[in-house]
């Protein structure tokens, strides 16, 4: 079966060019999301990695809920700090409530330079139907 791609009705344009998601074999892949209000995308970010990280994970949550899923089938999770020695620990606390279970899914998280609109993380994901 062919790859599906996902632009989503409702959501904004993707930063870059590409979908909102994407299938393949059973797998999800959406793309990063970032801390932009997806009702509102040009208002500015939230303040501080606490806020961001909160509103990145509600948003990955929307995008997931429009296709049908939920944090729950979540498999694997890339996050993305630009200032990972001082946000690391403040970004766990918030991303552990929403995913709080045994059964977490697996996860790298990597330091970068810069991301888009100045955010402070980006989160990427896989999850299974």
């Amino acid at each position: 079966m062919p790859p599906k791609f996902h632009v989503l009705d409702g959501f904004p344009r993707s930063m870059s060019p590409s979908s909102h998601a994407a299938e393949a074999d059973g797998f999800v892949f959406l793309t990063g999301q970032f801390g932009r209000d997806l009702d509102h995308p040009d208002a500015p970010l939230p303040e501080g990695i606490e806020a961001q990280t909160d509103r990145t994970l509600r948003n990955m949550a929307r995008v997931l809920a429009a296709l049908g899923l939920t944090l729950a089938d979540v498999v694997s999770v890339r996050v993305f700090l630009t200032r990972f020695k001082r946000d690391y620990d403040a970004m766990n606390a918030v991303y552990a409530r929403y995913f709080s279970g045994p059964g977490r899914p697996v996860r790298t998280c990597v330091g970068v330079t810069d991301l888009v609109r100045d955010a402070l993380i980006e989160i990427d994901c896989i999850a299974t139907r």
